[in-house]
């Protein structure tokens, strides 16, 4: 018969996780709630945003998709500035698929265009003045970025 005198690190067989590394993780997500809820209490400003840059360049297009991947874009006269299938056109039918849930939340039509602008240091963003809503192209990838790149420099 032996008995134990340290406490258990490893799990029982019918544990996945240890009871302790639960409890830390609760721990740790109370702990940010608690920081979250009091720094948005006190009014305290966002901190860590992107600077903002001047803008170089701008162009209004508007954007269109379906479930598929495929999607379109079109310049504020209605002129066809790219056709994407549904192989290669998943990025920009994901993003369109986000600007209609926006817009639909809001009660805005889903052809109003939006703004895409390339600003200083290279920053390419996707802007709907409608909603506010903003997207950094950067953050999704270079080739993702270089889709909408070549829709700016496209006439």
């Amino acid at each position: 018969m032996s008995t134990r005198t340290h406490p258990r690190i490893h799990a029982k067989p019918e544990e996945l996780v240890p009871r302790i590394l639960v409890r830390i993780m609760f721990g740790l997500v109370a702990c940010v709630l608690v920081i979250v809820s009091l720094a948005t209490l006190t009014g305290r400003p966002v901190q860590n945003t992107p600077p903002v840059a001047p803008i170089i360049a701008e162009r209004a297009i508007i954007l269109t998709g379906d479930a598929s991947g495929a999607a379109r874009v079109f310049d504020t006269n209605g002129t066809l500035i790219a056709d994407f299938p549904s192989d290669k056109g998943g990025f920009v039918a994901g993003v369109e698929r986000v600007l209609a849930r926006n817009r639909g939340l809001q009660g805005i039509d889903p052809a109003t265009p939006v703004l895409l602008q390339l600003r200083a240091g290279n920053r390419l963003s996707l802007y709907d003045p409608a909603t506010g809503w903003s997207a950094e192209l950067m953050g999704f990838g270079a080739s993702n970025s270089r889709i909408f790149a070549r829709l700016l420099d496209q006439p």
